[in-house]
């Protein structure tokens, strides 16, 4: 693979460049070609990037950029890029900026119009909705908050969605949180997912009603994900005539999604079933 060619060919600007989340066959020949071509790489740990990079025989200076320092880099990073140097941002793992440093450096470059280039590749977001077996109209709500009284919160109004929900959490404090994932996420199902990419990575899968707490502790960063809401089939109603009536008079001046809303707001009926005789009285037309 020859990574060497005219620089002058790469556009002067950020290129936010995703990096492997374990597995390093996963970086792509772009991200390389990329990163070998860029006066500077901002990165979050000089001591885990540098690995990734003597590996690939990179050699592109690293600049420190971190949630401690972003702010404070915010001005030297500006200069650089303003004197047409092509950078790099990368995280520890996968897509920078994902519950990763890098907001506020993008928000600045918007500001001063500096091109801004993404490199895409591995995401633990997209790698475990992609085996869930969910629906692929998917949250991501990034890393649970420290305090307890924090996830109660956050988790009251997640589990009024009803699409897949992901969020990071730590391997050590996963025992602490599934009893809330039990009491907010009744007749969900869950994947939780460990070590995504690598040689020991494994995929618990669970009913939360059935999720217990793991004897063995974990280790690393846990990616989860909850389903969507299980419709209760024994406690849905079927469409009456009444109802069938009153779809008639709607189909014409609403749509499929706001006629399901409107008959579920009295009563609880299958919405495939809303589905199909809404989509039969438009076959019928």
């Amino acid at each position: 693979m020859n990574l060497e060619i005219d620089k002058n060919k790469i556009k002067n600007g950020l290129y936010i460049v995703a990096t492997p989340i374990g597995n390093l066959k996963d970086i792509t020949y772009r991200a390389l070609e990329i990163l070998k071509n860029s006066d500077y790489i901002l990165c979050e740990d000089t001591r885990i990037s540098s690995k990734l990079l003597a590996h690939f025989n990179i050699k592109s200076k690293l600049i420190s950029n971190h949630k401690f320092n972003e702010k404070k880099n915010l001005k030297k990073i500006i200069y650089l890029l303003n004197s047409y140097k092509v950078l790099s941002l990368i995280s520890d793992a996968g897509t920078p900026t994902i519950s990763d440093p890098g907001k506020i450096l993008i928000e600045e470059c918007i500001k001063n119009n500096i091109s801004l280039f993404p490199v895409p590749g591995p995401s633990s977001v997209t790698a475990s909705i992609s085996i869930s077996g969910f629906s692929d109209k998917y949250y991501f709500h990034g890393f649970l908050p420290e305090k307890k009284s924090a996830i109660n919160k956050d988790f009251e109004k997640l589990s009024k969605l009803n699409c897949s929900i992901i969020f990071f959490i730590s391997a050590k404090k996963i025992n602490k949180i599934i009893y809330l994932i039990k009491k907010y996420f009744k007749k969900r199902n869950i994947v939780i997912c460990r070590e995504i990419t690598k040689y020991y990575e494994e995929y618990f899968r669970s009913s939360v009603e059935s999720l217990e707490e793991f004897k063995n502790i974990l280790k690393g960063e846990i990616t989860i994900v909850i389903s969507d809401k299980n419709e209760d089939q024994n406690n849905l109603n079927f469409l009456t005539e009444s109802d069938k009536k009153k779809i008639k008079k709607l189909i014409t001046k609403f749509s499929i999604k706001d006629i399901i809303n409107a008959i579920n707001e009295k009563k609880n009926v299958s919405k495939k079933e809303i589905y199909n005789y809404c989509l039969s009285l438009k076959n019928e037309k």
